[in-house]
């Protein structure tokens, strides 16, 4: 128990900067909120776990580009279905979790980070004004930047729709059908979604390796059972072969259509043309250099705290993709991140009570991946191998591409306690 000194030393408002409102900066803040209100964090399965005796003055800052969460995850469907897309994409002060006095949301962007001073410098994209945030806690999870169409790239919801209704429409009107480049976990995806939506569509899929998630350090046969899998659902696959060079042959607006040439010059004729190469890029400029890689990740230690050779870097924590870590960029990881970054911090402060942290510390994580298939899904995990079928699409994405499965873990609908 803490002395009243200690007690004395919690009473003062603790201010915590999340930059990045996706799913390890939504959960690293719901972790605070539950933890600083004398609660069981909501991702916290231990049992006989008893929650905190004290409630701590606590305000966060989330800092996004965006105005709202939006599901990556169903990112290949959302672009294709306009109807799933108004479902994907929550306006932040839409979301009953997040309705509470404690918790501000900045549509903007963290341009640097004063390790020293514990002092950001944030560039508010509504006033176009860059103001200056103290904190005592810094929560980097601002992850990579992505190409369309892994993810949109509107930044409001409204433009979203209409960003997502736009190629709906393109691909509808692609009378000789939809060529896709790159065979990655997007392009494979999607290319599934497509035909699943309109089964007479002719949809062809392109990758320049002989086999399809072929950057990915997985088995082959779970990468063979991908190419089964999509081919059955009537995709057509050309594996080994880079698309040199794309002409349009009608621009005409009802008719498009466009001439791909390969490298063993084979022709393909195309009503549409989508780009699915991963071109991902840690958004990490506003961090100082001493904490990144040479590829720009963050390179945390266990407690997901920056390496000690930062100034203040036991205050400065990074979660999700744009963290150095094992395994492959899931939001499950990032959803787990946020909530071990944000107990350790709960430690920390109580720590200024006089008591004595005890942090959680991450595990290596191995390679595991699970891509939805129209109406299958294909897993890998080291415990059960390569498996697939209906069954696995059921349990890993639900109905909504893992939407409900995602909003309902973070307990999204349940309004904020005071």
């Amino acid at each position: 128990m803490p002395s009243n000194e200690g007690l004395a030393a919690l009473s003062r408002q603790f201010r915590v900067l999340v930059a990045g409102g996706s799913y390890g900066g939504l959960s690293a803040a719901l972790t605070l909120l539950d933890l600083c209100g004398g609660r069981l964090a909501r991702f916290n399965f231990t049992p006989d776990a008893k929650p905190p005796q004290n409630q701590i003055p606590i305000h966060i800052t989330v800092v996004d580009e965006r105005d709202g969460f939006y599901h990556l995850i169903g990112s290949p469907k959302a672009l294709a279905c306009d109807q799933y897309a108004s479902k994907t994409w929550i306006r932040f002060q839409d979301i009953p979790a997040l309705k509470t006095p404690n918790l501000k949301f900045v549509r903007g962007s963290v341009s640097s980070v004063d390790c020293q001073s514990k002092t950001a410098q944030i560039l508010d994209l509504e006033s176009k004004e860059t103001t200056s945030e103290k904190y005592d806690f810094l929560i980097a999870g601002t992850g990579l930047r992505r190409v369309f169409p892994t993810v949109p790239q509107s930044l409001q919801r409204d433009e979203f729709l209409k960003e997502a209704w736009n190629h709906k429409e393109d691909i509808e009107k692609a009378r000789d059908g939809v060529v896709i480049i790159g065979g990655g976990a997007v392009g494979v995806e999607m290319a599934a979604e497509l035909k699943v939506l309109d089964p007479q569509r002719k949809i062809t899929l392109v990758h320049s390796r002989d086999r399809l998630l072929s950057a990915e350090p997985l088995p082959d046969d779970f990468k063979e059972r991908v190419y089964s899998v999509l081919k059955e659902t009537g995709v057509e696959v050309i594996l080994g072969q880079r698309v040199i060079d794309t002409t349009a042959v009608n621009t005409d607006a009802e008719h498009r259509a466009w001439d791909l040439t390969l490298a063993n010059g084979t022709k393909l004729r195309a009503g549409h043309v989508m780009s699915a190469i991963s071109k991902c890029e840690p958004t990490s400029s506003y961090l100082p250099q001493d904490a990144l890689n040479q590829e720009g990740f963050v390179k945390i230690r266990s407690t997901l705290q920056f390496p000690s050779n930062v100034t203040n870097a036991e205050s400065h924590f990074a979660i999700g993709d744009i963290a150095q870590w094992t395994g492959i960029k899931r939001c499950g990881a990032a959803m787990h991140m946020g909530h071990y970054a944000a107990t350790n911090i709960h430690q920390l402060i109580l720590a200024e009570a006089g008591l004595k942290p005890e942090f959680l510390e991450l595990q290596e994580y191995p390679a595991v991946m699970g891509i939805a298939l129209g109406h299958s899904a294909v897993s890998y995990s080291p415990a059960d191998g390569t498996q697939d079928g209906e069954h696995l699409l059921k349990s890993m994405f639900g109905q909504d591409m893992g939407y409900s499965i995602c909003w309902n873990y973070m307990r999204l609908s349940e309004p904020c306690q005071a």
